[in-house]
Order: C-alpha cells, then sequence, then structure tokens
C-alpha cells in the first residue's frame, strides 16, 4: 500500500474511534459518565496521548534523520564526482573515454532516479541495478599513466571511484529502512482507543465531529510523513537531485 492509502485508512480507524465513543455515549447509562468517571477518562486517555506523543515524535525524528543522512550521502557523492573528473583530467588524454563514461553514468542515474515521467520501476530498485560507476572502474583500468604524476592522479581517481561505490550501496542499504507494520498498527490502536475517549464525552453536533476529523487528519499527516521520509528516493517527498545536476554540468571541463 503507498504511504497516502495507508494514512488514510489511519484516519479512518482514528475517527472510527470518535464515532464509537459517540455511540457508547448514547448507549450508555448516565451513572457510567459521571464526573467520576469523567476523571478516569481524562486520566486515561492523557496517559495514552503522553505514549502516543512520544512514540510519534521518536518515528518522526528518526525518519527525518535518516532522509537527511541520505541526502548528505549524495551530496558527498556529487562532490567525489566532481573531484574524480578532475583526478581524471590530470591523467591526460588517455583518461578521456572514463570521463565521457563518468558523464554518461551520472546522466543515467539521474534520469532513472528523478525521471522526467512517471515510470512503473520505482526510483529505488532503478538506483540499484545501475552500473555505471561499475563501468568507470573497468575503464579506469584501461587507462596507462605516461608519467609519475599522472600515475598519482589515476591513483587517486581509483581511489575516488570506489569510494563513490561504497557510497552508491551505503545509500541503496540505508533507504531499506521501514516502518514495522506491527508498530505502525499499535499506534493507530493508541490513537483510535485516545479518540473514543473523545467521543464519549463529546457534543453530539457537527462541530464536535469536524473538530475531530480535523485531528484524525492531522494526526494521520504525522504517519504519512514518517512513512513518505522513510522511503526517500519515491514517494511525493524525494531526496533533492540539485547536486548530482550541479556536478553534472562541472563534468568535462
Amino acid at each position: 500500500m503507498s504511504s497516502f492509502a495507508i494514512a488514510l485508512l489511519s484516519a479512518a480507524c482514528i475517527l472510527g474511534g470518535a464515532l464509537l465513543g459517540m455511540l457508547l455515549q448514547r448507549l450508555l447509562p448516565g451513572h457510567h459518565l459521571g464526573k467520576e468517571m469523567q476523571d478516569l477518562v481524562k486520566l486515561s486517555a492523557g496517559t495514552i496521548a503522553t505514549l502516543t506523543a512520544l512514540v510519534l515524535g521518536l518515528l518522526v525524528s528518526s525518519a527525518k534523520s535518516s532522509f537527511d543522512g541520505i541526502n548528505t550521502g549524495i551530496v558527498q557523492g556529487a562532490a567525489k564526482i566532481i573531484v574524480l573528473d578532475r583526478a581524471l583530467a590530470r591523467c591526460g588524454p588517455e583518461a578521456k573515454a572514463v570521463r565521457d563514461q563518468l558523464s554518461h553514468s551520472v546522466a543515467a542515474g539521474i534520469a532513472s532516479v528523478w525521471p522526467s515521467e512517471k515510470s512503473e520501476v520505482s526510483a529505488l530498485a532503478a538506483f540499484e541495478r545501475g552500473k555505471g560507476m561499475e563501468l568507470v572502474q573497468d575503464r579506469l583500468h584501461e587507462v596507462t599513466p605516461g608519467s609519475e604524476a599522472q600515475r598519482q592522479a589515476l591513483a587517486q581517481a581509483q581511489q575516488l571511484a570506489g569510494d563513490l561505490g561504497q557510497i552508491r550501496w551505503l545509500l541503496i542499504e540505508q533507504a531499506q529502512n521501514q516502518l514495522p507494520l506491527p508498530l505502525l498498527a499499535i499506534l493507530v490502536f493508541w490513537l483510535a482507543l485516545l479518540f473514543v475517549s473523545f467521543g464519549l464525552f463529546a457534543p453530539r453536533n457537527a462541530m464536535a465531529l469536524v473538530v475531530l476529523s480535523v485531528g484524525a487528519c492531522a494526526i494521520s499527516a504525522a504517519i504519512f510523513l514518517v512513512l513518505e521520509l522513510n522511503q526517500p528516493f519515491d514517494g511525493f517527498i524525494k531526496v533533492s537531485s540539485a547536486p548530482l545536476r550541479n556536478a553534472l554540468q562541472h563534468l568535462g571541463q
């Protein structure tokens, strides 16, 4: 299921809890809804609200940190691509084919991960299938340096190419981070219970229903945000391609 579908389902479950509370308000005898019972429900609801806020806050923080980590990896990779191209330039004309391959690989990677048109293949899968950096490394083995300076530049280029290959697989593995479904189910259950307590003592009118609906949608938006940040290459919220596009403009100069 998509993040949007899960968020909608969560909103429905949470709002359903509020409606269940309003139904119980009608069915329960009056002495079950007295002052003492209201205090008890408020105490339980406060405990659930604290737990929910803590878990949801930690999930948002963790997802944001993971998203920022992948974005930082892309920035570092883009910088290393520019440095690699400069090192290849110092290797002389023999490295022109490698520089062309590097430029082609970066352009192909941008087109596959950030396509101009919607593709049936996920961006993460396209990124994982890419072999551009491996081709660059293979072509580097074909370069024969003609001087000590070119030999040092070639060694630096080989090191940078290896670092870029490592960064690529590190980003792929970091992007595999997914929110466990049992944790999501428990969180939605807590929220539904919380809204049951809200509906139990809410006035039975349209305004109360609107307020509860807005609250359910707001919490579901937080769940949507967590799910989106956990898939930084796909979905509505994606990591930016600007660092790589900027690096592509500097290649071959």
